[in-house]
């Protein structure tokens, strides 16, 4: 059977897949740490359960609009307001099913083939396929752990070309958990400032998992503001990554353009879950800091534990939920007769050893890096980085 170039020419998610091995090997009884999905571990708080059962007693059942109910839109236009100081109007949203389809969606409506889209790398895994998708041409600009995983205003400037369409930053960044300050996002947007026709999108998934760093959203600088698309949503902040809501805030063509395309081929989305998004929205909040308190420790633990393994090369990440090592001193080294030629085989070498997944830093456009998640218990992060620990101890 015949299957389409893009689809052929497309990687497969190395996330999912490490997740999906971990699963099969679970399933035939192996006892694995999964520290490779991005997944909050909290149960969705029960103020939004309750909203969703409230909307199905209400027969919130039919159809929605494309772009989503107005009393949600209108929900995150006021958290946009109270929360992140920006002025969005709700025919500027569109709700999509989760925030990966809301990425996917500008970049389909934005990018054209041969375009040039700026990606700071390490990079989220889909970043790259979606711009592959739209047959744009991605440009990656790598910053390593010297530079805490962030790129200078310089290095952006000098990837700047004449094909530019789009700039993609992650803060806090999936995969390093490194969180762009103020001031060095002023360092961006001077840059920037200088081209009126890049987009900007910013996508700010992981802003309330934060330990410390003040969190400022790109589309509240005036010199760039009228060309910056938020991508947000309630998957990590709420832990609703199963009821796939998330939504882009844009310039008004741009979200014109996304609802035309979202209108062929997915229409709205689940219309319980988007009661369930807006009680997130509009409800107590007391459940996301509790959640990030959580992650905070985690962190602080998985670090110090990371900190002890030779040959292991860490920073301090400031958000989300993961952490990004460098894994170069042991590439070159055997266990037997097995040899860890990248860090790929490392990430493989782990789960059959030490029976702890985690993600080859190369889908992230990092080779010699490996991601692992921290959203589990304070006691799997004990047993996984002991896991760890024994297993790289056994390479020579």
């Amino acid at each position: 059977m015949q299957i389409s170039d893009r689809i052929l020419n497309m990687a497969a998610s190395a996330t999912l897949a490490m997740s999906q091995k971990s699963a099969e090997l679970k399933a035939q009884g192996v006892d694995v740490i999964n520290l490779s999905v991005g997944e909050p571990d909290f149960p969705t708080p029960a103020h939004i359960k309750d909203a969703a059962k409230e909307a199905i007693d209400n027969n919130f059942t039919f159809y929605t609009p494309v772009a989503g109910y107005l009393s949600l839109r209108k929900a995150i236009c006021e958290k946009l307001r109270k929360e992140n100081g920006v002025e969005f109007a709700p025919e500027q949203i569109v709700v999509g099913n989760g925030a990966k389809q809301a990425l996917c969606n500008v970049i389909l409506a934005t990018i054209n083939p041969g375009d040039e889209v700026i990606i700071p790398t390490p990079a989220w895994v889909s970043y790259v396929e979606m711009v592959k998708l739209a047959e744009g041409k991605v440009v990656e600009v790598p910053a390593s752990i010297e530079q805490d995983f962030k790129i200078t205003p310089a290095q952006l400037e000098a990837a700047i070309t004449d094909k530019t369409r789009m700039v993609l930053l992650c803060t806090p960044s999936n995969p390093t958990g490194s969180v762009y300050s103020p001031a060095e996002l002023q360092g961006l947007v001077d840059v920037l400032s200088k081209r009126p026709d890049i987009i900007v999108m910013a996508d700010e998934i992981y802003e309330h998992i934060n330990f410390g760093a003040e969190i400022r959203s790109l589309a509240s600088f005036p010199e760039i503001a009228e060309r910056v698309v938020i991508i947000n949503g309630v998957s990590k902040a709420y832990a609703m990554t199963g009821w796939r809501i998330g939504y882009c805030a844009c310039p008004p063509a741009i979200a014109k353009a996304v609802n035309k395309l979202q209108g062929q081929y997915t229409s709205g989305a689940s219309s319980i879950a988007q009661k369930a998004a807006e009680a997130a929205y509009t409800g107590p909040q007391e459940c996301v800091e509790t959640m990030r308190v959580a992650f905070e420790r985690r962190r602080n633990l998985v670090i110090d534990l990371a900190r002890q393994i030779p040959g292991l090369k860490v920073n301090e990440p400031q958000g989300a939920f993961y952490f990004f090592p460098e894994v170069s001193a042991f590439i070159g080294k055997r266990h037997g007769d097995r040899v860890i030629e990248s860090s790929g085989d490392l990430a493989l070498y782990l789960l059959d050893e030490a029976h702890v997944a985690t993600v080859d830093g190369a889908a992230f456009c990092a080779p010699g890096y490996i991601r692992l998640s921290y959203a589990t218990s304070d006691d799997n992060i004990r047993e996984a980085m002991k896991r760890i620990a024994e297993a790289l101890a056994k390479l020579s």
